[in-house]
């Protein structure tokens, strides 16, 4: 029993001192991934969270689906999915929850965090002030946490703000932005001739249940009305049948405050979802509502911007649309430039407007920086961008991705005994760039480092190699109602003779063309290197291409069949890394209506925009080639590129390869501490976290089952349940050998066994045995 007298004094809260080598503030995607980056490279960490679970916007409390330069594959950014981290989080979250449950990816997330023992992890505590050792440093954080009434004193030399409203930086005295630039600042054509302060507002969700019986509705008092909810300019974008963040643009909030009224903006949120779902079920509108029940409606909003910081570099429009390439890039974007009118849902103007890039773009180190507190990094929403370029690195996979490398810059800080600015310095950039690709990062257009790697030193070989004469046998017939393209690395050798089976209903003619993008990385089919108008008959017959043209250098083409809706194109069951078609369609999800048309003067292109076709369907054309294409060779496993980048940069085995095989052979024996393996978790495919649905819990291309032998033929490592792209085997002692054999499985009869790079980690020389 515990009793206490009367105090005449205002008793104290408990009062728990904390340090670390990092703290992380805010436990959205960004800050998990800072804080389990930071944990894996060596430092010790606080993650400190003002919610009960982990994730944000992505989580259970607002439940909006996380994305990133996929774009839901509605934009030409193939392969481009963020690696590392939040691509291991993605791929967990898929292998165990492809239908989609918000609860599930917080436990993911969850399980993410406290597998990591250097993390210490605060949830529901609230960082509030910051304390100063000086006018440019941060001493510690104070926090409170709600539900143990225990005030936080969490001190550290590094400290990484994901809060998204930029509390440490705020408290800090750092320099931040709120509204848009004016248009002569940045030079920006989508900027406003005037600076103002209008933002992107506020969206709140709600799902629904269809149960087997009629469910009765009556709305909260403070509910709008019918009248009111179709007096709204949105009124006509409700649907009875969407749920959750189909509505993403409910939307409210960018005419206020974001930050102090916030409360204020969730109030007339809710007023307006209850007021929608009364609508739904009473107002007589909507068919086939009766069953329908409000399962859930969130309580929180998902924020979309408010503060914004400066720091060594702004972000800016022309750096995404020109795609400008950092000697500092540690990050990359490829959402579209996405602005939402800030009145919400009372404009008359178009919910959002969407403007892509032809490619992904880098993002650089300085505008991770403050450019006014020495010991601070940002993360997530309010890196140093400009508000026209917030539009696009706001999103949250991007945040996460940003976030990842800000752990391991923390770490490394710590490591160095410096500030995180000294890390600009180009060996420490570069050790940084390496770091973060040795975890699968893809930072567009650096390939891995590999003059430490054992890999170097070795004769390398495999059982067999994919030869590339066909891309698989027909098995089915794709329309050609829209045009179409068979994606294929190219070369500066021209282009080998194909031949394809089609139907034709009746005779016509179909229009072949070669394209390629005027920017060897990118995946916009602009530029025709060569063309065929082809004659056919009524009936199944087979065409010859002969486009006697080549590229001027490595990059993907695609042969493109115009649309013709009297012609079917023989397809394939047959999935090969790299390797897709895409179509010549409209995509509304992203405001994609097959051509990107630009408003004059807003220095954004114009192009054609050709997107894939979602699993199961998108299946390759059945091409057969007069020679090999040698897409798939082993020298591919030395390239130091972990995805497809300008080629296929995999190995694939031969499908009749019924044991493949790669091998190492050194001529002196070799200590080997760790062996990293790169495989293809298909990285065109977007792995939304809520509500949509995939078609599978592992990616089809992924090898799924290997085994490491040593020259003796002993087995050293052996893997049964593989799901994820980047592998690292440690040895708990190291493994002295001459040879190193990888055998693989072949994951399915559609998909031979194959993987992009295999990185071997030598012993340090006092470990070796």
């Amino acid at each position: 029993m515990i009793r206490e007298q009367f105090s005449e004094q205002a008793r104290a809260n408990k009062r728990t001192d904390l340090s670390a080598d990092v703290v992380v503030a805010g436990g959205g995607l960004a800050g998990v991934c800072a804080a389990i980056s930071a944990a894996r490279a060596g430092a010790r960490v606080i993650l400190v969270q003002d919610r009960p679970v982990l994730g944000g916007n992505a989580s259970s409390e607002v439940r909006l689906w996380a994305l990133g330069a996929t774009s839901h594959m509605g934009n030409n950014n193939r392969y481009s999915r963020e690696g590392g981290l939040i691509d291991e989080i993605m791929l967990e979250n898929t292998y165990r929850n492809p239908m989609g449950n918000p609860l599930i990816f917080d436990a993911v997330l969850l399980d993410k965090v406290v597998a990591e023992r250097n993390i210490t992890l605060l949830l529901n505590t609230a960082v509030y002030q910051v304390n100063k050792s000086g006018s440019r440093r941060i001493e510690s954080c104070d926090g409170f946490c709600s539900q143990n009434s225990v005030h936080y004193r969490l001190t550290a030399p590094v400290f990484i703000d994901a809060t998204g409203d930029g509390l440490l930086a705020f408290n800090a005295g750092a320099s931040f932005r709120i509204g848009a630039e004016a248009r002569d600042e940045f030079g920006e054509g989508m900027a406003p001739s005037e600076a103002n302060r209008e933002l992107l507002g506020h969206s709140l969700f709600f799902y629904s249940k269809r149960m087997n019986h009629p469910v009765r509705y009556q709305a909260p008092d403070f509910a709008y009305s019918h009248e009111e909810i179709g007096a709204l300019p949105r009124s006509k974008n409700i649907q009875s049948g969407d749920s959750g963040c189909k509505f993403w643009w409910l939307e409210y909030g960018g005419i206020k405050d974001t930050v102090y009224e916030t409360e204020d903006i969730k109030w007339e949120l809710w007023k307006i979802v209850y007021g929608i779902w009364d609508y739904i079920k009473n107002s007589g509108r909507y068919d086939d509502v009766d069953n329908l029940t409000l399962e859930w409606v969130g309580t929180i909003p998902g924020k979309r911007e408010s503060r914004r910081f400066e720091g060594e570099y702004m972000l800016r429009q022309q750096d995404i649309v020109e795609q400008r390439e950092f000697d500092d890039a540690i990050s990359f974007g490829g959402w579209a430039i996405d602005l939402h009118p800030a009145e919400g849902v009372y404009s008359d103007k178009p919910p959002c407007s969407q403007y892509h890039a032809k490619g992904i773009y880098q993002i650089p180190y300085r505008s991770f920086l403050s450019r006014d507190i020495d010991n601070l990094l940002l993360a997530g929403r309010i890196i140093s961008a400009s508000h026209i370029a917030f539009g696009s690195t706001r999103v949250m996979i991007t945040c996460a991705h940003g976030g990842q490398a800000m752990g391991q810059a923390a770490a490394m800080s710590v490591g160095n005994q410096c500030d995180p600015k000294a890390l600009l310095a180009s060996p420490t950039m570069t050790q940084l760039q390496q770091r973060l690709n040795l975890t699968g990062h893809g930072l567009p257009g650096i390939a891995l480092n590999k003059e430490e790697c054992l890999s170097r030193r070795a004769d390398v070989s495999a059982s067999s190699t994919y030869e590339g004469l066909t891309l698989g046998a027909a098995t089915g017939w794709t329309p050609l109602s829209q045009s179409l393209a068979q994606m294929l690395p190219l070369s500066e050798r021209e282009f080998p003779v194909a031949r394809l089976r089609v139907k034709a209903e009746t005779a016509t003619e179909l229009t072949v063309q070669m394209r390629v993008s005027e920017k060897a990385q990118n995946y916009t089919p602009e530029t025709t290197l060569a063309s065929q108008t082809l004659s056919l008959a009524t009936g199944e017959q087979e065409i010859t291409l002969d486009f006697n043209a080549a590229a001027s250098t490595q990059q993907y083409g695609f042969i493109c069949f115009m649309a013709n809706d009297k012609v079917q194109l023989a397809t394939t069951e047959q999935r090969l890394s790299g390797i897709a078609t895409v179509m010549h369609k409209e995509h509304k999800a992203v405001s994609n209506t097959g051509k990107q048309e630009a408003p004059a003067g807003s220095g954004i292109d114009e192009f054609e925009i050709w997107t894939p076709e979602r699993r199961p369907d998108g299946k390759n054309l059945a091409l057969h080639f007069a020679q090999p294409l040698e897409l798939y060779h082993s020298e591919n496993l030395s390239n130091g590129f972990t995805r497809p980048w300008l080629g296929t940069n995999a190995w694939f085995a031969s499908p009749d390869d019924v044991k493949p095989q790669v091998h190492w052979r050194w001529h002196d024996p070799v200590s080997i501490q760790a062996v990293r393996l790169f495989f293809d978790c298909d990285y065109d495919h977007a792995l939304e976290t809520v509500l949509m649905e995939h078609p599978e819990n592992i990616m089809p291309f992924c090898v799924r089952q290997y085994r490491l032998l040593d020259d003796q033929g002993r087995l050293i490592y052996q893997c049964s349940d593989n799901h994820q792209s980047v592998n690292l085997v440690r040895f708990d002692q190291p493994v002295t050998t001459r040879t190193l054999t990888l055998e693989l499985e072949h994951p399915s009869a559609e998909v031979p066994a194959g993987l992009f790079e295999v990185y071997i980690h030598s012993a340090p020389s006092s470990q070796a045995k």
